[in-house]
């Protein structure tokens, strides 16, 4: 049966909906059976609990011919010590990194360590990570949150970025406000990281995620980038939004300041064919125990995925999204 384009909406709002619910997440964490199979389907997604299983995914996408970045995943704190803890774990993150010479791009939610708290506790915080980072031979890049957030996201981004000037941003394609911010963040020499934008939004606010207006918004944002020499991150598995970039820009999707991106276990095939046509690639590794807002996002995206989840909560052979079979690795 052939769901409406309306009803599919109707579904990735009602998934992006229960990604925000926190006390929804923590009840369903609370019950052993129920958080086991939720790993189940959230081990498509992301690579387990710890920075050892990220590097070790690092070191295979590497093999692969593609560049790292990595997350802890994780947002909404709002305590001072939880912020201490996770900004230690970032901190332990950067010197495994460096342990084992994978020169990753560290990302993170500024309101997982703290911005949520105070605007200083974050920016501290963020300094820290930035500076173990760059004593790791690599920098720290800034992950968009909902656009309630974004003025504090950019602000303490700006802040971070003088001392940091390394530091890198994301802009979310569909917001309306854009355009502006991007003329703002091109002032700074760190990369600008270009996504869709998977958060639930008002109309108000943003296109709608997959509207001709939001895919042109993206390619517009792009192709100033790119024009401008400035480092561009394209980060999305939409082979048909590729295209048409490919189309409108050609060869000069070939400089070295642009990469295209892709989250780990998404546009899998799309990356592996762009770098064996020599374009620079890079995966998007997330790990780490507070998964659910990431992974609902990931669903909701595209409603199709769910049918994937219920095959990954019976461990059956589940398509990936190039169409080959892959077995999903259940956590323990």
């Amino acid at each position: 049966m052939m769901l409406s384009p309306e009803t599919l909406q109707s579904a990735s709002d009602t998934l992006r909906s229960l990604a925000l619910d926190e006390r929804l997440k923590q009840r369903a964490l609370d019950i052993p059976d129920l958080a086991r199979a939720l790993r189940r389907v959230a081990a498509r997604y992301i690579a387990g609990d710890t920075a050892a299983d990220a590097i070790a995914l690092l070191g295979a996408n590497a093999a692969r011919g593609h560049l790292g970045s990595v997350e802890l995943v994780g947002e909404s704190v709002r305590s001072r010590s939880t912020a201490a803890r996770e900004t230690r774990r970032l901190v332990d993150l950067a010197a495994g990194l460096a342990a084992e010479e994978r020169p990753a791009t560290i990302c993170f939610d500024l309101s997982h360590i703290g911005a949520l708290v105070s605007a200083r506790l974050g920016l501290e915080n963020a300094s820290r990570i930035a500076l173990a980072a760059r004593e790791a031979g690599t920098s720290v890049l800034i992950s968009a949150e909902g656009s309630d957030r974004t003025d504090l996201v950019l602000d303490l981004w700006e802040r971070l970025s003088h001392d940091f000037p390394e530091t890198g941003i994301t802009l979310q394609a569909r917001l309306h406000r854009t355009p502006s911010d991007l003329a703002r963040v091109v002032r700074r020499p760190g990369p600008v990281r270009v996504v869709k934008g998977a958060f639930l939004e008002p109309e108000g606010v943003a296109f709608p995620r997959d509207s001709a207006p939001m895919l042109q918004a993206y390619r517009t944002a792009v192709a100033a980038l790119v024009r401008a020499g400035h480092p561009v991150r394209i980060a999305t598995h939409d082979a048909d939004l590729v295209s048409g970039l490919r189309t409108d820009l050609g060869a000069e999707l070939r400089g070295e300041h642009v990469e295209f991106e892709a989250l780990q276990g998404l546009g899998v095939e799309l990356l592996d064919g762009l770098a064996a046509e020599g374009f620079v690639t890079r995966e998007y590794v997330v790990y780490g125990p507070e998964w659910w807002l990431y992974v609902l996002n990931r669903i909701a995206e595209h409603p199709g995925r769910a049918i994937l989840a219920l095959a990954d909560l019976g461990l059956a052979r589940a398509p990936r999204e190039d169409g080959d079979a892959t077995a999903v690795r259940p956590w323990p």
